[in-house]
């Protein structure tokens, strides 16, 4: 019996290390990378590293016919006659003997043109015949950085987990994976992983999957954040120019066409580069296209290079791809950034049908143990070989992550940076238990972060503690904070407690107790910012911040309850009474007054409201139509359906009043939806209504508020949440209400068509926002402006200009916005 499980492992070894494996270069030596290499009439396959080293698991001990293939050089076809293994071949390649067409243009007729329009004609029926397959899929990234500062906006970088060396430079990451995937166009996706790997985390489960991965040129646009117009788009000769550069014959004597692709226009989401185009069936043979950073509106991006290389199967006549790879570079502030996603695709099997349940809600899971294999299993199934740096990389991180998870060297890390400094008092203290997880934190007396000014508290700053602890492997979260405020002209300390559990990342179940007195504004939404209100307050004499004291206590509870369906109850006790202003400082002195802090009374200096208490019940939930999530072991992940809009509804109970008339009932109900319209923007809706019942007589702080802005600025962003002119409490109700918020990016669309402004590459942006009351004229705003505005890399900056009507014209200003 023995004997026989030795013989049994020794073939399961020979089978497990049945490699061909070899380095192909060109004629002057140097290394090829990503040469696709295949078993002839098959889906076995790999490609070379950057060093043009492969690998290929093949386990027939006979003769094999292999195929390399490389855009630009030569297929060769090489039968080996293999013995045994691990068996070794180099190969060198050619240069093609490209034909160079001596006229380009024959009789106004531009040849590459023609082939373009065959290839937009034939693009439904060649990619229908791959539109449903099952595959293993490859994947491996790296994340290259240089030139990386010690800290980076006053905040110690480090060495990001030793990946830095002393120039400060390094790979920060390094992972790759091995999965199952089913696949059926457009966008349906069932991905099991068998195998995932990060470099120095021996618990960490990648991220790398073949989610987002389905760059398919066969169809009009090509996502990568942005939707890039494909070469071969319906309308692709509205965005391109094409010239055959040259013609050559494959392996198989088919003649592919190598068409050079440029933009008509430089600042359209367009590609640069090459396609290669089979004759007669008009296929797409490889994809060697360029990318640039300001084209896909990533200006931090430089660019990037997508290469795709397919094979042809002469018994299915199928040209499939194998092999697809990203590189990209980047840089900011001085600090450089590369990498490169390489996948390979292998073992296809095309399907006529799939089941009826193949595809769910659930897209990628993990297979036990997937972050457990064994060095020898990536040897022996890892289709790409690693690079001398790769390989470097993984054992340095490896051994990097044993020292630095160690109980000794975290205490040692911890001992050191828990060292109490006198002027940490002054500054703010935290006191580490890295391997317990968990940390004690104390803000300072003077936290500038926090400092703000209102013509209730003056200026005013926080502090307090805070206590944290968590599991990164269960996602279970635990904190305990209180927050002291402070206001110098009110000369009043008020103080915020709250406790905070999440107990899992599957539904992300959480329960917090929150308590204290604080200053609110009666929205609470809270539309001013402090920072803002503090510039106008001090600089212009604006106090639009109204506030009122609340004393409350709260109860909150919230969780998925199944995929897409999210809901959350709260219970509530708040006790509120009148503010009114302590001082009258500002910084430009002007003999204008600040106004009340009554928001309907802006000269009300002497009265407030009736100090009152009440309770309060929410119930709330929130829908995602048709959501997806990825299942890992440390969590989920949920993916939003763009097809769909997301509702919301909610009920509320105000009760046990100290006032009996300030009792209500509320129900409110919201739609968001986003549709992104081919190249030509992207359309944002939010729209929202809701009605009060028994409500009468509430309490001004009940009311439904809607988010005005007087100042002018919005650094928050919130265009689908907020007015851009409305004052804050005008239009507030009791009643019934329907809010709209409308907002068309066109994203480059039509400013990147006129000459000279099509430099600047800012988006056209058209708003409209409306209110809906009973008994009150509605009140709009019409806007245009422009987004992305800024220089270089930085564009931060957007500016529209505003038209307010309610029962006739109300005014029109400009809003400047910032986004960071």
């Amino acid at each position: 019996m023995k004997n026989i499980f030795s013989l049994l492992f020794l073939l399961s070894t020979s089978f497990m290390l049945s490699q061909i494996k070899g380095t192909v270069k060109d004629t002057n030596g140097n290394p090829l990378p990503y040469v696709n290499i295949y078993v002839e009439n098959t889906y076995i396959g790999t490609t070379t590293n950057e060093n043009g080293k492969y690998e290929l698991n093949y386990t027939a001990s006979k003769n094999v016919s292999l195929l390399f293939q490389y855009l630009g050089y030569k297929t060769q076809k090489q039968i080996l006659n293999i013995s045994q293994f691990p068996y070794e071949f180099d190969v060198t390649l050619q240069e093609e003997d490209f034909q160079l067409n001596e006229v380009i243009v024959q009789n106004g007729i531009n040849p590459a043109n023609e082939i373009i329009k065959k290839a937009i004609a034939n693009k439904k029926i060649n990619a229908d015949k791959t539109d449903k397959f099952e595959a293993d899929f490859y994947s491996r990234g790296i994340f290259r950085v240089k030139d990386i500062p010690k800290k980076i906006m006053g905040i110690d970088v480090g060495d990001m987990e030793g990946s830095l060396d002393s120039t400060r430079s390094g790979v920060i990451y390094l992972s790759e994976t091995v999965s199952k995937i089913k696949f059926e166009k457009p966008n349906n996706l069932k991905e099991e992983i068998i195998a995932s790997k990060i470099a120095g985390d021996d618990n960490g489960f990648s991220y790398n999957t073949a989610l987002n991965t389905n760059y398919d040129f066969y169809e009009n646009y090509v996502n990568f954040g942005i939707n890039m117009v494909s070469p071969i788009a319906d309308n692709a000769f509205n965005y391109y120019k094409y010239k055959l550069e040259s013609t050559f014959y494959d392996d198989k004597n088919q003649l592919i066409n190598k068409i050079n692709v440029t933009p008509k226009r430089d600042k359209e989401p367009v590609f640069e580069g090459y396609i290669y185009i089979v004759e007669d069936t008009w296929a797409i043979y490889g994809i060697d296209l360029d990318i640039k950073g300001y084209r896909m509106q990533q200006p931090i991006l430089e660019t990037m290079k997508l290469i795709q290389n397919f094979s042809y199967n002469t018994e299915e006549k199928l040209w499939v791809k194998n092999v697809q790879s990203l590189d990209f570079d980047a840089g900011i502030f001085g600090m450089k950034f590369t990498g490169k996603f390489t996948h390979v695709f292998s073992n296809y099997k095309f399907k006529k049908n799939f089941e009826k349940k193949t595809f769910g809600k659930e897209i990628v899971t993990f297979a036990e143990n997937a972050n457990k294999k064994e060095d020898s299993f990536w040897q022996t199934t890892r289709p790409v070989p690693l690079t001398e740096e790769e390989s470097k990389n993984y054992t340095k991180k490896d051994s990097i992550q044993t020292i630095r998870k160690s109980k000794t060297y975290l205490d040692s890390i911890d001992a050191k940076s828990n060292k109490f400094k006198f002027f940490d008092i002054i500054s703010g203290y935290t006191y580490k238990n890295s391997h317990k997880n968990w940390n004690l934190s104390y803000q300072g007396v003077l936290n500038f972060s926090s400092l703000s000014f209102n013509t209730v508290q003056g200026w005013n700053l926080d502090s307090g503690f805070s206590f944290r602890k968590w599991n990164e492997e269960t996602g279970k979260f635990t904190s305990i904070n209180s927050t002291f405020n402070y206001g110098f002209a009110e000369d009043r300390l008020r103080v915020i407690g709250r406790f905070y559990h999440r107990f899992n990342n599957k539904n992300y179940a959480n329960f917090s107790i929150t308590g204290g007195s604080t200053v609110s504004q009666f929205n609470s939404n809270e539309p001013i910012p402090n920072f803002v209100n503090s510039v106008s307050t001090l600089f212009f004499k604006n106090n639009f911040m109204k506030l009122y004291n609340k004393e409350f206590a709260e109860i909150n509870y919230g969780q998925e309850l199944v995929n897409g369906i999210f809901i959350n109850g709260k219970l509530s006790y708040e006790n509120r009474h009148a503010l009114f202003n302590n001082t009258d400082h500002s910084i430009i002195k002007s003999d204008d007054i600040y106004t009340s802090n009554d928001p309907l009374q802006p000269y009300n200096y002497t009265s407030g409201f009736e100090k009152h208490s009440i309770y309060k019940a929410n119930l709330s939930t929130r829908i995602r139509f048709g959501q997806k999530y990825i299942s890992r072991p440390d969590g989920k992940i949920n993916i939003q359906n763009d097809k769909y809009p997301v509702l919301s509804f909610a009920y509320e109970k105000g009760f046990g009043g100290t006032n009996s008339n300030y009792n209500y009932d509320f129900v409110a109900a919201r739609i968001d939806y986003d549709k992104t319209f081919g190249n030509k923007g992207e359309f944002s809706a939010n729209v929202r209504g809701g009605k009060f019942f028994n409500a009468d007589n509430i309490s001004f702080i009940d009311y439904k508020h809607f988010n005005g802005n007087q100042t002018h600025v919005n650094f928050r962003g919130n265009y689908l949440n907020a007015f851009n002119l409305l004052p804050y409490y005008t239009n507030s109700t009791n009643d019934a209400y329907l809010e709209t918020h409308l907002q068309h990016n066109f994203k480059g669309y039509i400013m990147n068509k006129i000459p000279l402004l099509n430099k600047l590459q800012w988006n056209l942006v058209g708003g409209f926002h409306q209110i809906n009351v009973p008994n009150t004229k509605p009140y709009q705003e019409f806007s245009v402006g422009f987004d992305n505005i800024g220089f270089g890399k930085f564009r931060f900056l957007r500016i529209d200009y505003v038209r307010a009507y309610q029962n006739g014209f109300q005014g029109d200003g400009i809003m400047f916005g910032l986004r960071f």
